[in-house]
């Protein structure tokens, strides 16, 4: 029997169907001219799948889905961490920017 699909709750209150792929173009992106195998992505996001079908079967909210992502781009690569968190995170100016690089 097949897994039902895992659905996304986005900050606008919409409902998406989890994509793996959507997912891991996001990471390519942050990850651009950094020393990252594809591969190594690959099971960050199966990982984080497994993860969120554990702990919420569902549904799971998107701002999970992006701290989970964050927590780890921080253990593999600060590079990848802060652009991602760049655009996860909306950053609105310069300040908030600095903050979280000083946070590393």
């Amino acid at each position: 029997m097949e897994d039902a699909p895992l659905v996304v709750i986005k900050r606008t209150g919409e409902h998406e169907v989890f994509s793996r792929s959507k997912l891991l173009q996001g990471l390519l992106r942050a990850c651009e001219k950094r020393p990252i195998e594809t591969a190594r992505l690959e099971d960050l996001v199966a990982d984080i799948e497994a993860e969120l079908r554990n702990e919420f079967k569902t549904e799971a909210p998107s701002a999970e889905i992006g701290e989970r992502v964050l927590a780890r781009l921080k253990k593999i690569d600060k590079v990848a961490y802060v652009r991602f968190a760049s655009v996860y995170r909306h950053f609105e100016d310069v300040e908030e920017f600095q903050r979280e690089l000083s946070s590393l």
